[in-house]
C-alpha cells in the first residue's frame, strides 16, 4: 500500500468504487451504514468481552487475535468513512471539532 493510498479521502474513494464495481450504493444508506458500523464495532468488542484488563493490553501479542483485532478494525472504520461519505461529513474535521469543544467542557486536571 502506497502513501497516497492512506490519507481519508484516497480510502473514501477505494471503499466507493469497490461498493460500485458490485452494485452496493444501492444498500449504502446512512442507516444501513450506522447499523453496520455498529455490528462491526460489536464484533469488534466480542474480541475482548471475557478478557482481564491485563489480556486485554495484551491481546496484539497473540497473532492470531491481533490479526481480528486489525480486520475488525479495519471494518469500523470501513463503515465509518463510507457513512461520512454518504452523509458529506470531513471525519477529521469532525473529530477536530469535537476535541475543541471537548477541551472546553473538560478542563485539564490540577
Amino acid at each position: 500500500m502506497t502513501e497516497r493510498s492512506l490519507d481519508v479521502r484516497g480510502l473514501q474513494r477505494r471503499l466507493a468504487e469497490f461498493a460500485a464495481a458490485r452494485d452496493w450504493g444501492q444498500y449504502h444508506t446512512p442507516k444501513n451504514l450506522a447499523a453496520a458500523l455498529s455490528v462491526e464495532a460489536s464484533e469488534l468488542l466480542e474480541i475482548f468481552q471475557w478478557l482481564t484488563p491485563e489480556q486485554s493490553a495484551g491481546v496484539m501479542a497473540d497473532p492470531e487475535s491481533a490479526h481480528r483485532v486489525d480486520d475488525e478494525v479495519a471494518d469500523v472504520l470501513s463503515y465509518l468513512l463510507q457513512f461520512c461519505e454518504v452523509l458529506r461529513i470531513d471525519p477529521l474535521a469532525a473529530v477536530a471539532a469535537k476535541i475543541e469543544r471537548n477541551e472546553g467542557r473538560f478542563p485539564p486536571a490540577s
